[in-house]
């Protein structure tokens, strides 16, 4: 398995991990946003998603137009950041006729990494070190 360089950046992700779980707690349960953030290992993810973050890695090309645009979090399920801090990327359905739903969706900051099977009804940080 190879793992995607820019992952040794990652120095913040139990910060991370710790905000996306302390964060939701500290909330009320009247003013709490439903929190579907998971955790999944970069070896479970399906080989599309591979394909995706080593094209993210690299820059591109990608295989849409929307690929590397500004993901704005209207759900508010990903932890709230600026408007331009998450960035969407197409994870290939096989057998789609088009984008499908499977997406990456990339922060700024600590270069996490959320997947996105069902069109950001929930998401899962990918771990590397898993």
């Amino acid at each position: 398995m190879r793992i995607p360089p820019r992952i040794a950046t990652l120095g913040g992700v139990a910060a991370l991990v710790s905000t996306l779980l302390v964060g939701g707690v500290t909330a009320t349960a009247a003013t709490a946003a439903p929190t579907a953030v998971g955790s999944i290992c970069y070896s479970n993810l399906p080989s599309q998603a591979h394909d995706t973050l080593d094209l993210i890695e690299v820059g591109g090309p990608y295989p849409y137009s929307q690929d590397g645009g500004v993901f704005q979090n209207r759900e508010g399920i990903l932890p709230s950041q600026s408007a331009s801090y998450y960035h969407e990327y197409t994870v290939i359905t096989p057998g789609s006729s088009n984008r499908g739903a499977r997406r990456i969706v990339t922060g700024n900051k600590t270069d996490e990494d959320y997947y996105t099977s069902d069109h950001y009804a929930s998401f899962s940080l990918v771990k590397y070190s898993c």
